[in-house]
């Protein structure tokens, strides 16, 4: 196994058309896997897509029937490039760039075009972490994980990465990251699955494949997929995760896709915030009104702003002395233009953005 502990990170071609986008990288730190301790990672910040299941470039097939919680949506081919499914298989709202799209879909291309850039923004901080990882991080299994323990860090694999012959275990804790950066295709086996040990979430976890994703008949696959190009998911499989492929199709038949939900657990059932986070408003989407929530982890000074996509203030939401823990506040823009606006929440140094969709 080579451990090239010097090598450059390697330049996918989704990074290279995509300098102008600001890359998002975060600093690791690489422990020996020897010593059994995981790699303190923060996960891939997904932006607009959090509520996506399905999204891609140039079609979306299903042979049915499949079970798809989450949204979908396809971007920039049309509407009627959506193929395949029927009534009752999607839990969640199936957005186009048009009106050709299935009988209940909803046309929003501007907020699709958001998704496709926050979808490049994603891939590049995914492809660009640092330090490039070396040792037992660097192309375990020579490219082909199937039967190996992996804790949580930063996986980096100079060719293609394949999960044959034997099932894959992740294991870490709730708050354990896994990335791993594919420089060509990700190949799963048929009734390969991929086991969480220890607590570990398929929330935490990211493929970021530089070429084309395949996964084979009744796998069961766990994390989000962010691919270049295609990904395409056999008959009876399951995962739990999301499909994110650039420029090509998303293929399923009788799949079963869910996007996957973060649990902490809390000492003595109690909620007790240690982190600042802001959260995507709910509905997203909304007309005319939307929730934002947030969480402070100490008392102090809060601003909630919002601007057009021009960096144009309009309206403050919050400007005040909070306390910490959780907190929430609707906005009600029946008064304000249909459009895609950012919000902004500072508290002390911190400082945390995301956009949202307004449809009238």
């Amino acid at each position: 196994m080579k451990t090239l502990s010097t090598e450059q990170p390697i330049q996918s071609k989704r990074s290279i058309r995509s300098l102008s986008l600001r890359i998002m990288g975060s600093m690791a730190v690489i422990l020996p896997l020897s010593v059994a301790l995981a790699q303190p990672i923060e996960p891939v910040n997904l932006l607009s897509m959090g509520d996506f299941a399905i999204l891609a470039g140039s079609l979306i097939s299903n042979i049915p029937t499949s079970s798809i919680t989450g949204d979908i949506g396809l971007s920039p081919a049309t509407g009627g490039n959506i193929t395949g499914f029927g009534p009752n298989e999607v839990t969640g709202t199936i957005y186009t760039t048009d009106a050709s799209g299935p009988a209940g879909s909803v046309a929003a291309a501007s907020m699709l075009t958001t998704a496709q850039g926050d979808l490049t923004i994603a891939y590049n901080d995914a492809s660009s972490r640092t330090p490039v990882p070396a040792g037992t991080f660097l192309n375990p299994g020579a490219g082909n994980i199937g039967g190996l323990t992996l804790i949580a860090g930063l996986y980096k694999f100079t060719a293609g990465l394949s999960i044959i012959g034997s099932d894959v275990t992740l294991t870490g804790s709730e708050t354990d990251v896994w990335i791993f950066q594919i420089a060509s295709s990700l190949n799963v086996g048929n009734g390969i699955h991929v086991i969480l040990d220890g607590g570990a979430q398929a929330a935490n976890i990211f493929w970021q494949v530089d070429a084309s994703a395949t996964l084979g008949t009744t796998c069961v696959f766990k994390g989000t997929i962010l691919a270049d190009q295609a990904i395409s998911v056999g008959t009876g499989s399951s995962v739990e995760g999301r499909l994110l492929a650039s420029i090509a199709a998303v293929t399923i038949a009788s799949s079963t896709i869910t996007v996957p939900e973060l649990v902490i657990t809390s000492v003595d059932h109690e909620i007790l915030p240690n982190d600042f986070n802001l959260s995507q408003n709910f509905p997203n989407p909304f007309n005319p009104s939307t929730t934002i929530s947030y969480q402070l982890p100490a008392n102090g000074h809060v601003s909630l702003a919002i601007t057009d996509m021009m960096g144009r203030e309009v309206t403050v939401l919050v400007n005040d002395i909070q306390t910490a823990g959780s907190h929430q506040i609707v906005w009600d823009a029946q008064n304000f233009p249909s459009g895609t606006y950012i919000y902004r929440l500072e508290a002390g140094s911190q400082v945390s953005v995301k956009r949202m969709l307004f449809l009238k």
